[in-house]
């Protein structure tokens, strides 16, 4: 057993466009339905959406609570669990904006440009 195969893991539940961000979202609003998901990431497909948080719900860092109701209810909020990644991701999103930050002193303006289309950027948006 080696260290990177551990690293290997935790990068395996965030890795993906979309994974951080619903993270993020459910960290800083608290339990929220999967419409409220949607709109709050809007460039996400409803496919994508569900299958993302399927994911993370597997991995106990979702909980997915159905209300027995008409209409039907579905709720996400993050685990006691999903709540220890929240370092990680603060960290993650700290580096992405000072990065952004250095690379506009390395090459200008139109690079912090790109740089800011980058999901760091969306990460760091959602503070």
């Amino acid at each position: 057993m080696t260290v990177y195969c551990k690293f290997g893991t935790a990068l395996e539940i965030l890795t993906g466009k979309w994974k951080s961000l619903i993270l993020l979202r459910l960290l800083s609003n608290g339990t929220m339905r999967f419409s409220e998901l949607q709109k709050a990431i809007p460039d996400i497909s409803k496919k994508m959406l569900a299958q993302q948080l399927k994911e993370l719900e597997y991995h106990d860092i979702v909980h997915r609570e159905v209300y027995a109701q008409i209409p039907p209810k579905v709720e996400y909020s993050i685990t006691e669990y999903g709540q220890l990644m929240k370092p990680v991701l603060q960290t993650m999103s700290d580096w992405g904006a000072g990065h952004v930050q250095h690379i506009h002193k390395l090459y200008g303006e139109e690079a912090e440009a790109e740089a800011n289309a980058s999901d760091f950027r969306k990460i760091d948006s959602l503070r």
